[in-house]
Parts: C-alpha cells; sequence; structure tokens
C-alpha cells in the first residue's frame, strides 16, 4: 500500500516509522498518523487518512530507509514541515519531505559517512502535538556512554530544542536513587501553533529563569526513556511533548555516538575566552572563525574552529572542514552537538557572548568534554 496506518509500519516504511509503531503497539503514548509510502500516490487516499486524525494540524517529517541508524541521525539532514493544515499543504508537505533526500546537505552528509542514496524517502503524517514544553532525551550520556539520562526541555515546541536556537533547560538523571542535576537554560523564545501558522515569540523573564519540568514529568519521561530503550535493547535518543500535562513520545533512534572521543591532541591553552555546554568531547586547536550567516561561508578554511549563533541543517558541509565548533544557543541533543559527535569533532554549545568575545583569526583551543574556548599559550608556528 502507498498509505500505511502508522501503527502498521514495517521496515519499508523508514525505520523512524517503523520504530513509532513499535512502541504504538507497546502502549507507549505516541501521537496517531500514517506513512505515504509514494508521494504520487492518489490525494483521496490521502484524505480518508487525514480525516481520522484529531489534531488540527499535523508534523510531516521524512522518514528514510538509512534514516535513524545506529551509526547516522540524519539529524536535521531531512525535510520536516510542522503545523501544515487541510490537504494541499499536507500534500505540498509530504512532497518536500519524500524528495528531501537529494537535498544537497543530505548528500553531502551521506558522502561523508560513506551512505548509499535514496531516491525518495517515506514520509510520515502525525498530529502535532500542540505542546507546553518538549525536547528531547539520551538514555546514556553521548559524550562518552555513562549510564546516566540527559534530558534537554524548553517552552513551546520541541523544533527549538533540535534546531538549536534556544540553550534548554539540561537535566542530568544519575541511577541507581535517580538523583537530579539541572542546569536551567535561557530559553529566551518559543515555537507554537497559532491561528496563522508557527509563530515563535519571546518568552517572559520569570519563565526563563525557572526549569520546565516539575519533579513527576521528569520521572515520567525517565521512565518511557528506559521503556523505550528496553524495547529497542540499546541505549535511545528521544523526542517527546507535553500537553496539559500528558507526556507524548515522538521520536525513539539508536544514539550514535558513545564512546569514541573526538578530536586531535590540541596544544595548551590559556584563559578562556567563553564557557558553555560540553557537547561533543575532544580538543582541537585553529583559527576561530565567525560566521553569521551562508555568506560567510567560503571563509571557513580546514583547521578553522567555526564560531556562530547557531547552525541549521544548510550549515553541515562546514562540519566537513571546520576542527570544531562553536554556537551561542543549544544544548547536547541539537542538530549541531549530534552531527559534530558523528563527525568526531569537538564541540561547545549554549557559549553566550562567544561571537563577540572570541576575535575572528584568533588561534584557539576548544574542549569538547570541559567546554571551553580558550587562547592558545602559544601559537603555532
Amino acid at each position: 500500500m502507498s498509505v500505511v496506518p502508522l501503527a502498521d509500519a514495517d521496515r519499508s516504511c523508514g525505520r523512524k516509522a517503523s520504530a513509532l509503531a513499535v512502541l504504538m503497539r507497546a502502549g507507549v503514548p505516541v501521537p496517531d498518523g500514517f506513512v505515504v509510502t509514494d508521494p504520487a500516490t492518489d490525494p483521496d487516499l490521502v484524505a480518508a487518512h487525514l480525516r481520522r486524525l484529531r489534531a488540527r494540524a499535523v508534523a510531516v517529517r521524512s522518514s528514510a530507509v538509512a534514516e535513524d541508524t545506529e551509526t547516522a541521525s540524519f539529524a536535521g539532514q531531512l525535510a520536516t514541515v510542522l503545523g501544515a493544515r487541510g490537504l494541499d499543504e499536507v500534500l505540498a508537505a509530504i512532497r518536500s519531505c519524500a524528495a528531501s533526500t537529494g537535498a544537497q546537505r543530505a548528500r553531502s552528509y551521506r558522502t561523508h559517512l560513506d551512505l548509499d542514496g535514496e531516491a525518495s524517502a517515506p514520509v510520515i503524517v502525525q498530529e502535532l502535538i500542540e505542546a507546553d514544553h518538549a525536547g528531547a532525551l539520551f538514555t546514556r550520556d553521548p559524550r562518552g556512554g555513562a549510564d546516566r539520562l540527559v534530558i534537554n526541555a524548553s517552552w513551546g515546541l520541541g523544533e527549538s530544542v533540535v534546531s538549536g536556537l534556544v540553550t534548554p533547560d539540561e537535566l542530568i538523571v544519575t541511577p541507581p536513587a535517580d538523583t537530579v542535576q539541572m542546569t536551567v537554560g535561557t530559553k529566551q523564545t518559543r515555537l507554537d501553533l497559532g491561528d496563522g501558522g508557527l509563530v515563535r515569540t519571546a518568552v517572559p523573564e520569570p519563565e526563563r529563569a525557572r526549569g520546565c519540568l516539575t519533579p513527576g514529568q521528569t520521572a515520567e519521561l525517565v521512565a518511557l526513556g528506559r521503556r523505550c530503550e528496553d524495547l529497542f535493547g540499546e541505549p535511545q535518543d528521544v523526542e517527546w511533548a507535553i500537553r496539559d500535562g500528558r507526556v507524548w513520545i515522538v521520536q525513539s533512534r539508536p544514539i550514535t555516538t558513545l564512546t569514541t572521543p573526538a578530536g586531535q591532541p590540541a596544544p595548551a591553552a590559556g584563559p578562556a575566552l567563553v564557557t558553555g555546554v560540553p557537547s561533543s568531547p575532544g580538543r582541537a586547536s585553529g583559527p576561530a572563525r565567525l560566521v553569521r550567516t551562508v555568506d560567510d561561508f567560503a571563509r571557513v578554511q580546514r583547521g578553522d574552529v567555526l564560531v556562530c549563533r547557531t547552525t541549521d541543517p544548510a550549515w553541515t558541509p562546514l562540519f566537513r572542514v571546520a576542527a570544531g565548533v562553536v554556537t551561542e544557543t543549544g544544548g547536547i541533543l541539537s542538530h549541531a552537538a549530534i552531527v559534530a559527535r558523528e563527525y568526531r569533532i569537538p564541540a561547545v554549545v549554549g557559549a553566550t557572548g562567544a561571537m563577540t568575545r572570541v576575535p575572528d583569526g584568533e588561534h584557539v583551543t576548544i574542549d569538547g568534554t570541559l567546554g571551553t574556548v580558550a587562547h592558545l599559550e602559544r601559537h603555532p608556528r
């Protein structure tokens, strides 16, 4: 069939869809949806399945066969459309997501990881949870594989967390007592579904300064994360959303990197210029290259340390030449951090003020294990 109910999805529907089907059949709370395996399918068939869904909008996401594997997450490389409403918008989103396997960023990512190409990807259409707060969790610490859960959380839709547009709350939950260590992020903006589409607004100051999650919600997320790990038999990268107190799981995939340190031996560093969230382990040194827009891409040379406000998937080719990555916003579970770990380069995210404190061209050492960017004690000759 060219349209498959999400609960019936198998590997022919792509790994993201088939994993969600496993969760649904096990009773894990997953938003309902369906999978379109052929973007040229009859629109009437799509319309029939769309009428079955109850949300006022849907999330449309790729579910490629090579996506969400143990070695390649494709984090942010393929298209996602949030908030599609009505048949015409949904059909356009399906076509866009299916075709995104041929985008330059996806081709570059596959080339770097030596993966085969796909002409088109199956596409998931799923009820959009209009989250009060959302985020992601890893059932093991991706900076080395320690037996502890790492949760990132922010207000509104989870796209703010996974895209790195905000610095989220970070909660580290350590067994066996499940002690919780929380670092409150700045969470300056939030993304929500409005009457006319997605709307990004400023978060009021009091909400920026407090954590998103209650102790009960944290405990429920920990239990669901472990349930996902048990079902798949390996550590999981889980995306979640909470609406009116109810927790939903919207993705579960293997963690692609756990134990291999990133980066190369680097010269001794001096005082830190900026600190942030250690997100991809290892040390590297090179000239800092400040990048503000895609117009600056040509300035980045092999061995430079990329410094920017944030990255989006279009920036992935820079990860092939940079010695390390520093962003002013984001958390350990953002696309930038995940791709840096897969590319084996150190990364520091959520480094507030990096664009002003790190001079362009300055030789620096980035330490993705400690979360620092520092002057070199001496420049290489």
